[in-house]
């Protein structure tokens, strides 16, 4: 399936130029992560993910998007096969509320071939640049459900990051903190991570740590289209 959304990405190419003379824009990235850590946990075994995503954006600020990324098998079965791929969809809000950027959306996470472990959430984010700083606080909240064992999860982050004009790289930092289903007993997560801009491409360095899991260095490599 990787596979698949990599090479519709490259198709999808004319049809984002298209609709950029639109209200409609599409805006995707295709890349690869030494490890695929979400909320400080591995998510592909400390191995390297492949990751591609797409979103459909309006100019009045409502978008949909997919995110697909390759996994350590999960969600196993009695069949003895569990899902390798991870696909996200979400159906979103973006724009400003005030001085404030806002962005509210409903998430679907899904496992192909992995039983019980599908699973929808709703983040909420707010954030504000001035000048060459920007915060972001959010909370993320899955009700109750099957995939959950029938408890609900709550997490919440704070973030910043710094890009002065001029500079090579920018720097960013976030905290985390998660209660729930996911987290019984309370889990917090940090990250600190460097990125450089090359245009079309992006590399960037993340020290990626939690509470609960062994924290590791992070490289990833994106293009934009």
């Amino acid at each position: 399936m990787i596979k698949t959304i990599l090479v519709s990405t490259v198709l999808l190419m004319p049809a984002s130029n298209a609709l950029a003379q639109s209200n409609w824009s599409l805006e995707g990235t295709v890349g690869v992560v030494s490890d695929y850590r979400y909320r400080g946990y591995s998510l592909s075994d400390g191995d390297p993910a492949l990751q591609a995503g797409l979103t459909l954006g309006h100019s009045s600020g409502f978008y949909g998007d997919v995110f697909v990324s390759s996994i350590d098998e999960y969600g196993i079965g009695a069949d003895g096969d569990g899902a390798e791929v991870e696909v996200t969809g979400s159906l979103g809000w973006a724009g400003m509320l005030g001085d404030f950027d806002v962005d509210a959306a409903v998430s679907a996470y899904r496992y192909p071939d992995g039983d019980d472990v599908n699973y929808i959430e709703a983040p909420v984010q707010i954030g504000q640049t001035v000048g060459a700083l920007t915060w972001t606080v959010g909370v993320a909240y899955a009700p109750a459900q099957d995939a959950l064992s029938d408890e609900d999860n709550r997490y919440g982050w704070a973030g910043l990051s710094y890009s002065p004009e001029g500079w090579p790289i920018s720097l960013s930092g976030v905290f985390g903190y998660e209660d729930g289903a996911f987290a019984p007993d309370g889990k917090s997560d940090w990250a600190l991570g460097a990125e450089h801009d090359l245009g079309p491409a992006t590399l960037a360095l993340t020290w990626v740590d939690s509470d609960v899991d062994a924290g590791a260095l992070v490289a990833s490599a994106f293009v934009k289209f």
